[in-house]
């Protein structure tokens, strides 16, 4: 079966409440390609890589978690910039991308989605009374050791964790955002959480990990965002018969 791409997007901007959302990237279609959609690859970020994978599978659509166009960058099309855009107008086929709205969704999200993987139990959000807020807070079903829950991730995410140890205590309270959001560790602290797991780290994260008490998990960026774009894709083929699949383009951020 097959749909057209105009209601394909539609949908999705309407699931995903795209509109309503302030963010950093143009959500939704991002390049137009065929009128109709029948082969879906999703994929967590739009790199080259990914688009080859969309060649070679002979993919109607790229649906991704990193698109294109954030603010800020230079907007001239060149370099790789240019030979990404030349594959997908080249061989006819769209781009879709959701960044925040893919983060938030309280069923294809990538926090709700990590959070089923890791056995989380989500109690709320990292900033209550905030409805903008991306990060949650939960308990573990079973409290452990911080040792014991990084082998948890590094063998459900295939990657090992880089952990910063902030007390003693075991793990029962934990906060989790996935991607760059290092900097909710602070949220976390405020909360009395006893641990925060992100996907990236930086130079002050340690520091507030190791003052405010708090255990931190840096669990890899793409490696903790691999998950909404799959249940959004799963989701999009049985919806409308459509045929989909996941390349998972290594990077080890």
């Amino acid at each position: 079966m097959s749909i057209e791409l105009n209601e394909l997007v539609r949908y999705c901007d309407t699931l995903l409440q795209s509109n309503s959302i302030s963010d950093y990237c143009p959500n939704g279609l991002q390049v137009e390609g065929r009128g109709r959609v029948q082969r879906i690859l999703c994929g967590v970020t739009a790199s080259q890589a990914l688009l080859d994978e969309a060649v070679a599978w002979q993919a109607d659509l790229v649906l991704v978690h990193h698109g294109y166009f954030w603010k800020g960058e230079d907007s001239r099309i060149r370099g790789i910039k240019k030979r990404r855009l030349a594959t997908l107008l080249q061989h006819d086929i769209s781009l879709l991308a959701y960044h925040l709205p893919l983060d938030v969704h309280p069923l294809y999200g990538n926090n709700v989605q990590l959070a089923a993987r890791l056995g989380l139990e989500i109690e709320g959000s990292l900033e209550p009374g905030n409805p903008r807020s991306v990060g949650l807070a939960g308990r573990l079903k079973t409290p452990m050791s911080l040792a014991d829950f990084a082998a948890k991730v590094a063998k459900v995410l295939g990657r090992e964790p880089l952990c910063i140890v902030g007390a003693q205590q075991q793990i029962e309270r934990i906060g989790w955002c996935t991607g760059a959001a290092q900097g909710y560790i602070e949220q976390a602290a405020e909360l009395g959480l006893d641990a925060y797991l992100s996907g990236e780290i930086s130079e002050p994260t340690v520091h507030s990990a190791r003052e405010h008490g708090v255990h931190y998990i840096a669990a890899g960026h793409h490696a903790t965002e691999r998950y909404g774009v799959q249940s959004l894709g799963e989701h999009l083929a049985q919806h409308f018969g459509l045929e989909w699949r996941f390349a998972d383009i290594d990077n080890p951020v």
